[in-house]
């Protein structure tokens, strides 16, 4: 799950796009920019946080 849920900016929920677009563009299969049309995030803001967002939990907690 992405933590924070809504974008700083305009508050719009994004988090639950983020299971979809981490499998399918961090893993480089596909373009960041055509997973973000695809799942309707269109909004700058929104598509930076997206974008630039790091799962901290998998850094922090390395004993699952």
């Amino acid at each position: 799950m992405m933590i924070p849920v809504r974008c700083f900016t305009c508050g719009n929920v994004i988090g639950e796009h983020w299971e979809e677009f981490k499998a399918r563009a961090r893993e480089g299969e596909e373009d960041p920019a055509e997973v973000l049309d695809e799942l309707g995030v269109n909004r700058h803001c929104c598509r930076r946080m997206m974008v630039s967002h790091t799962d901290l939990v998998d850094v922090v907690s390395p004993y699952q």
